[in-house]
């Protein structure tokens, strides 16, 4: 299992992130413009999962340290995310679905978090409606209480292509030198509050929420999450560098928690960036579709 992950990483990134012009307290307005606009989608227990895998690009739009998201504007990246489809879908016989995988909320020092722009994350909202692409808002949570960090998302839910995603990792007052952890009653308070949302606002469909998990002590007591909410589907994502080997045995470790059978994998690419962490080598679309259980989400940073 792999257990040091990308702490030089982060040390790297910290002093950008913390200086950065993306990064503000913002509260976002209540807004019902795209509420009851997808007459495409059936009003109840919509799942791209049924047929789709689920390929994301991660990142923050601001930092070209922090993941291919901030490397490349939007357009290419969508033509890259395509390519890339093209292979998976041949590796795999399955459809992909696209998205960006945006770190709306970044740790800083003791903990403090630091919130996107509604003007830097908009734009993929919109580009995602326009284009197919689905978005998934992260959260690394800081000092703060996973449900408090949860309920500062769920107003972009109005928009039918954005699903939600939380990070145990960075629940800590001191990042880069201890490992956060969320317990199974947050994550099954966290999937019922999203599912309450969506139905007292009218939403159709379901959402995912996406929770990463490289270390054993990240999710408390894991054997008590639920996944049977109707409205949420909770994807389990394996996050974590090395070799391929180290990677399977992490792989593996999650896949043991058979009650959270929907998996997520997730893949580090080599920017050069001296003191962070990547895979040795990257794992190909055949490779990773051979794990087991099969992942249903794969993203790249």
């Amino acid at each position: 299992m792999i257990n040091k992950k990308r702490f030089l990483f982060f040390a790297v990134l910290l002093p950008f992130i913390f200086c950065s012009a993306s990064q503000e307290n913002y509260t976002l307005a209540p807004d019902t413009e795209y509420i009851n606009t997808t007459e495409n989608l059936p009003e109840f227990q919509f799942s791209i999962l049924s047929d789709h895998d689920v390929l994301a690009y991660y990142g923050h739009p601001s930092s070209r340290n922090m993941g291919i998201l901030g490397r490349y504007p939007i357009e290419e990246l969508d033509k890259m995310l395509t390519s890339l489809a093209a292979e998976y879908e041949t590796a795999g016989g399955r459809k992909i679905q696209k998205a960006f995988y945006l770190i709306y909320g970044t740790v800083w020092p003791e903990g403090e978090i630091g919130i996107m722009r509604d003007s830097v994350l908009m734009p993929y909202i919109e580009y995602g409606l326009e284009n197919n692409i689905l978005v998934f808002i992260d959260h690394q949570i800081g000092r703060y209480d996973p449900i408090t960090s949860l309920r500062r998302l769920l107003p972009y839910l109005r928009y039918p292509n954005v699903h939600l995603a939380l990070d145990p990792e960075w629940r800590t007052t001191k990042p880069m030198t201890e490992i956060g952890y969320v317990t199974a009653e947050e994550l099954n308070l966290a999937q019922q509050i999203i599912q309450d949302y969506l139905i007292q606002n009218n939403l159709p469909g379901e959402r995912m929420l996406v929770i990463h998990q490289f270390n054993s002590i990240m999710i408390r007591n894991r054997e008590n999450v639920r996944t049977d909410f109707e409205r949420v589907r909770f994807i389990h994502c394996m996050d974590g560098i090395g070799t391929p080997s180290m990677k399977r045995d992490t792989y593996a470790f999650n896949a043991r928690a058979e009650n959270m059978p929907l998996k997520g994998f997730k893949l580090f690419y080599n920017f050069e960036i001296p003191g962070a962490g990547f895979d040795r080598p990257i794992m190909t679309p055949s490779e990773v579709y051979a794990l087991n259980p099969r992942p249903v989400m794969i993203m790249y940073q």
